[in-house]
């Protein structure tokens, strides 16, 4: 049976969803997007993607679709309508349909597509096992603090990793790490302090970073939110890295160096434990 999904205020069969070709995030990449994560048929964390989307919208001087209520209610009957019990939902905004141009067009309505991913999240062999990452240089536009649709340079990366036999790949400028290809990069010192890039434009505000930077200085571990670079990385105790669709994931090896004993670290494990459990008690 095939999914159903949104397109622009109708509940369709994927197989009849359409959307213009004169649209802008097909033409131009105009577009942002979001992706929240549901467990036990709860939306986790929607009022951080919201507020986030709604940020996206304001940097790009593009109009919301609807309000948030409207987009809460649209999730919550695209979970039930496909009975999505574990995976996630997600949500292109786009400035709509209208002739190629670069400037904004004007008095044209905003497109909104959602669909769903039934996917298994928490019982991950990676978790289990951790991830290997390999380093390459950061090429994405400046303002990657807007969660656009502009994803090839990740696509870029993840293809690099593949072909380098590791699972992901760390974003090196200037010599530090921004983050991962969708995901944000963290370290734990020698002395047990956990360190990510602060934000600015270099980096998605995550809002599973948020989340467990919360918890993890709840549990009484030290955090600095600063830059890092790879060789810093290399000789850590710990590394990891956090998004809506892997929670936070070990990483075990970078560019071919084992950190530790090659095996997920006692702290990215406790905080994957946290987040996992807080989440589903504040879950909608």
């Amino acid at each position: 049976m095939s999914r159903t999904v949104y397109v622009n205020g109708k509940y369709l069969p994927e197989e009849e969803a359409m959307i213009s070709v004169f649209d802008r995030g097909f033409l131009m990449a105009d577009g942002v997007y979001e992706v929240t994560t549901v467990l036990d048929g709860k939306l986790i964390d929607f009022d951080g993607h919201a507020a986030r989307l709604e940020r996206s919208l304001g940097e790009l001087d593009m109009a919301a679709p609807c309000d948030r209520a409207t987009l809460l209610a649209i999730h919550r009957e695209l979970v039930a309508r496909n009975a999505v019990t574990e995976g996630l939902v997600y949500l292109q905004v786009t400035r709509g349909a209208a002739d190629r141009d670069f400037a904004y067009p004007e008095g044209v309505a905003p497109s909104l597509v959602m669909f769903t991913q039934a996917k298994s999240l928490i019982d991950s062999k990676a978790a289990k096992t951790g991830m290997k990452v390999i380093s390459v240089p950061d090429i994405r536009w400046a303002r990657r603090d807007i969660k656009t649709v502009q994803l090839l340079a990740p696509s870029m990366a993840k293809m690099a990793a593949k072909a380098a036999g590791a699972d992901d790949a760390w974003l090196v400028e200037d010599g530090q790490v921004t983050e991962g290809s969708s995901n944000n990069a963290y370290i734990v010192t020698a002395d047990g302090t956990l360190v990510t890039r602060d934000l600015s434009n270099r980096i998605l505000h995550g809002i599973t970073r948020a989340a467990v930077l919360r918890f993890a200085r709840e549990a009484g571990i030290k955090v600095e939110e600063r830059a890092f670079t790879i060789e810093e990385a290399k000789v850590a105790r710990e590394a990891f890295i956090t998004s809506a669709s892997t929670f936070v994931m070990p990483v075990v090896e970078i560019d071919g160096a084992r950190l530790g004993d090659g095996a997920p670290g006692p702290v990215a494990t406790r905080l994957r434990e946290i987040y996992i459990e807080e989440s589903r008690k504040a879950a909608v």
